[in-house]
């Protein structure tokens, strides 16, 4: 079946729905003014601004008519703070990469998952399945165990349980409390076989924790005593990193 037709379609449809948000932000606020500036025709322009009405992308009052929606300022904020986020980070993984010679990875927790934001690949020759922009569950990986740090055991509880079998969930909140109180994470395979990483939280300027950064290896060079060795320059990396954020280290004794 030749799909070529519907995926041209969408395309269409997509990029009208944007020329529509761009009339808006150029100051095209009803309708006629709005398919004039992008030469949609009125009905379409009426139903693809009915949808992004819908989604938040857009507005629309009877007084003011179609203004940029909630959607756009939250996306805009959040590709702010990752941007920020990500260019501050950089020399600090870079240099944990360097110190390291093992895959060094920066994520923000969204939606009940790790989003891998940056990862800086091992100066080892081995190759790991995280990719930037994928997704992972949080209590599986040594990053997510590192931005749960600050819920609530009721949270932990709730998201092992989602992904993992319930007779190993004593082991993993016995785990869990040790690394809150420690400010550090450990993954021990629980993720991938033979793959073992050193995690460590990120706090901005408010004391909130944003983000988690980790050193990964094989079993080969990430023995427990090498873990334990790096926990403390992992820890001093993303404290780095969080001093550029604006957070201090007297509101370490705050959490």
């Amino acid at each position: 079946m030749d799909n070529t037709g519907t995926s041209t379609a969408g395309v269409q449809t997509l990029l009208r729905g944007l020329a529509i948000i761009n009339a808006v932000d150029k100051g095209h606020h009803d309708l006629k003014s709005i398919g004039e500036f992008t030469g949609i025709t009125r009905s379409t322009t009426h139903r693809l601004a009915a949808a992004l009405v819908e989604q938040r992308y857009l507005r629309y009052s009877h007084g003011e008519g179609y203004t940029l929606g909630s959607r756009l300022m939250e996306l805009g904020a959040r590709a702010l703070e990752s941007t920020s986020l990500l260019s501050l980070a950089r020399p600090v993984l870079q240099k944990l990469a360097h110190f390291t010679l093992d895959t060094v990875h920066l994520a923000v927790c969204e939606d009940d998952e790790v989003l891998y934001l940056d990862k800086i690949n091992s100066q080892r020759g081995l190759e790991m399945r995280s990719r930037i922009g994928t997704r992972m569950p949080l209590p599986l990986t040594g990053i997510g165990k590192a931005l749960l740090l600050n819920h609530s055991e009721e949270e932990w509880r709730t998201l092992f349980l989602r992904y993992c079998r319930e007779d190993a969930l004593e082991d993993f909140m016995t785990k869990m409390r040790t690394y809150a109180r420690d400010g550090y994470a450990f993954d021990l395979e629980e993720n991938e076989p033979t793959i073992r990483c050193v995690a460590a939280p990120v706090f901005d300027a408010s004391n909130t924790l944003v983000a988690a950064i980790s050193v990964a290896s094989t079993t080969t060079y990430m023995s427990l005593e090498r873990m334990r060795e790096l926990t403390p320059f992992v820890q001093a990396c993303a404290g780095e990193i969080s001093q550029e954020l604006g957070w201090s280290k007297q509101q370490k004794h705050q959490r």
